[in-house]
């Protein structure tokens, strides 16, 4: 197992992009950017063997900087969505950056997932890792506190793909930090991942307004659309006359994960690409997986590898705490208090069957 370093552009401002590339002895290649963070490249093998690039991305640096749907990004300070894009701490209001309508949406306009990371390349006794570290301002977008964040990717020799999540802070503050890697696990051959299979572990999810903010309710999946508790065809139910789905344009929805206690290492989410066999699973310590399917995904948007993205080319697993959570006391907390650690871990592990 190696690491490679190589430049992959340069910024307007004149700062250098690098890309790092991770590879194991099975052949799983894992290629990142110091710019977000962002997983450009998962080379997995098909149930024949074949190893091809199964997360969407782009060719070029600049489309990453002009990139709308977070492909293979960290997201942050606070994933998904916040409403008003208004936070209330101990009584004092922050007013937080709008950039979804009137909400604020993964950290703002300028969130993790446009930001320069340090970086490390090391090793660990699961694998190769690529460590990365960002300061996030008191102030920046918004948000009280500066905040020091480490993410580790960690490749293993059994085809796993490992986040680490950590961040403290000098000021009481929210953080909700997760990975926004797209995936169509076809590697391209499929244009939409409808005919994707999906399990989801959770009996619960959490329903919301017209513009995508819980209500608070959580809501049983049964006799619903979002009954993914068995095996089950994404594009099933997906154009059902649904007033969820009318809101999300389709799947855009946070599930509650079964596993207890809420904070354990458990599996989350299965996805089966029947054609090529290839299998995701998806670990994770979070109370919650948010699943969006594609669906604002700009048709005839330039992807990598000479391939056209479009309406639910590809699909996100974002583990991660509850939407909203700092407006609704009910949901699991985002609160970082001083002296305290933010922790989390998720992990992606890659298979085959037929």
């Amino acid at each position: 197992m190696s690491i490679e370093k190589t430049l992959f552009g340069t910024l307007p401002d004149g700062k250098n992009v690098f890309q790092y590339t991770m590879k194991n002895a099975n052949g799983m290649v894992v290629k990142v950017i110091n710019y977000g963070g962002i997983i450009t490249s998962i080379l997995v093998p098909d149930k024949q063997g074949n190893i091809e690039d199964v997360a969407l991305g782009y060719d070029s640096l600049e489309q990453y900087v002009n990139d709308k749907n977070y492909l293979g990004a960290i997201v942050g300070r606070v994933a998904n969505r916040i409403a008003g894009a208004s936070i209330n701490i101990d009584g004092k209001i922050y007013n937080l950056a709008k950039n979804n309508g009137n909400n604020c949406l993964h950290g703002g306009i300028n969130g993790f997932h446009r930001r320069l990371w340090d970086v490390e390349t090391g090793h660990s006794d699961r694998g190769e890792t690529i460590c990365l570290h960002y300061i996030s301002k008191d102030g920046e977008e918004g948000f009280p506190g500066n905040v020091d964040v480490h993410v580790t990717y960690t490749l293993t020799s059994k085809n796993a793909l490992i986040f680490d999540f950590k961040a403290k802070t000098d000021k009481k503050t929210i953080v909700n930090i997760t990975q926004h890697t797209s995936v169509n696990l076809s590697a391209g051959k499929q244009k939409n991942i409808l005919d994707h299979e999906l399990q989801l572990f959770a009996k619960q999810f959490l329903p919301c307004d017209e513009s995508q903010i819980p209500t608070g309710e959580f809501s049983l999946v049964n006799a619903t659309p979002f009954n993914f508790t068995q095996q089950k065809r994404i594009g099933s139910e997906i154009d059902n006359d649904s007033e969820q789905l009318r809101y999300g344009s389709g799947f855009d929805h946070t599930w509650i994960l079964d596993k207890t206690p809420i904070n354990a290492l458990a599996l989350a989410a299965r996805l089966v690409e029947p054609s090529s066999g290839r299998i995701l699973e998806v670990l994770t310590t979070e109370p919650g997986i948010h699943f969006y399917s594609g669906n604002f995904i700009a048709n005839n948007t330039k992807g990598k590898n000479g391939l056209t993205y479009g309406h639910r080319y590809g699909l996100a697993l974002e583990t991660q705490h509850f939407p909203d959570s700092i407006n609704k006391p009910h949901f699991p907390s985002v609160i970082l208090d001083v002296g305290k650690e933010f922790t989390s871990t998720t992990i992606f592990e890659f298979k085959t069957g037929n």
